[in-house]
């Protein structure tokens, strides 16, 4: 169905770890408006979608939000890994050190699980696409939160790349509307 390159959509090459920002960035993981609700959000709501250019709009969006998972989940690990103790104390880093030492786990910047609680998928595709019109919009707020946050450059250039594909989506979905 899917041809999967073993290559970033946009390359993850951080030089410097940095817990605090580890810490941030994870929100995109698995916070209230993170990549993997808006995957999952796109690619349930295509089930039910009566329009074919529409399905097509919400899987293509839908499986490049996994990709941005895989960005994401890149910075987070980049920013991380071998981190020391002190480290992991300094920059906030600890209580998820504690449950996860430097793995991967989707949780909000306030270390809250990601739950599929927060996606909606109504069957009515002019609603779908109302909320995913404000999930994208939510989605580059929180990049542009995370932007007043961080001061690492090569973090910054991977977190404004994410941020314009959350404007292209955006776009995308209000086409959609037109399809619809």
């Amino acid at each position: 169905m899917w041809t999967y390159e073993k290559i970033l959509q946009y390359p993850v090459n951080i030089r410097k770890t940095d817990a605090r920002a580890a810490s941030v960035v994870m929100t995109q993981l698995g916070g209230p408006d993170g990549e993997l609700g808006a995957a999952m959000r796109y690619l349930n709501q295509r089930y039910s979608c009566p329009f074919h250019k529409v399905t097509g709009i919400l899987t293509d969006i839908g499986t490049e939000e996994l990709g941005h998972m895989e960005m994401v989940a890149a910075l987070v690990y980049q920013l991380t890994k071998n981190l020391s103790v002190e480290d992991v104390k300094a920059g906030g880093f600890d209580a998820y050190f504690v449950d996860h030492t430097t793995g991967i786990y989707p949780v909000s910047a306030g270390g809250i699980p990601w739950t599929a609680a927060g996606i909606q998928s109504k069957g009515d595709i002019i609603t779908d696409l109302h909320e995913d019109l404000a999930a994208e919009q939510k989605a580059r707020t929180t990049y542009d939160n995370i932007l007043r946050l961080v001061d690492d450059p090569d973090v910054k250039d991977v977190i404004r790349f994410l941020r314009e594909r959350e404007i292209v989506h955006y776009q995308r979905f209000g086409e959609a509307i037109d399809v619809s």
